[in-house]
């Protein structure tokens, strides 16, 4: 079964990257790595450990969508059981389209080492500032 929250989380990550391709495009732009201890570019042989990381506070444009699964009750803060809960059998859930402003996308807690991004040089390459995670495509 797939899971809602993935779905949404992709639908989330897809808006982003459309409207980071947006704002990025006709930037001189470079690949670089996260190591452990900085950010090691493609055509620059030393690391750099101190750089920047875009802070993105967007508006999100969900559409109308529909999600499969269960709801649990009672549960605590956290979303834990609690004594007696039950838990409802599949269910489908329909969400309305909704727009959700100032949400901020903490892109800088996300990246590990090993991980490939797209970097903005300024200040004649003295500083960089990381504006996304990149993959290979399929």
């Amino acid at each position: 079964m797939t899971d809602p929250f993935k779905q949404l989380a992709s639908l989330i990550d897809m808006r982003i990257s459309e409207r980071t391709a947006r704002v990025i495009s006709g930037l001189p732009c470079e690949l670089g790595t996260i190591t452990a201890t900085g950010l090691k570019l493609d055509n620059f042989k030393h690391e750099i450990q101190h750089y920047y990381v875009a802070d993105w506070l967007v508006q999100l444009h969900l559409p109308a969508f529909s999600l499969i699964g269960t709801a649990t009750s009672p549960v605590d803060e956290q979303g834990n059981p609690l004594a007696g809960a039950s838990t409802s059998q599949l269910t489908r859930y329909d969400f309305r389209a909704a727009q959700i402003k100032d949400v901020r996308v903490n892109l800088k807690a996300g990246l590990k080492p090993g991980e490939r991004v797209l970097v903005v040089p300024i200040n004649r390459g003295q500083e960089a500032i990381v504006i996304a995670r990149v993959m290979a495509g399929a």
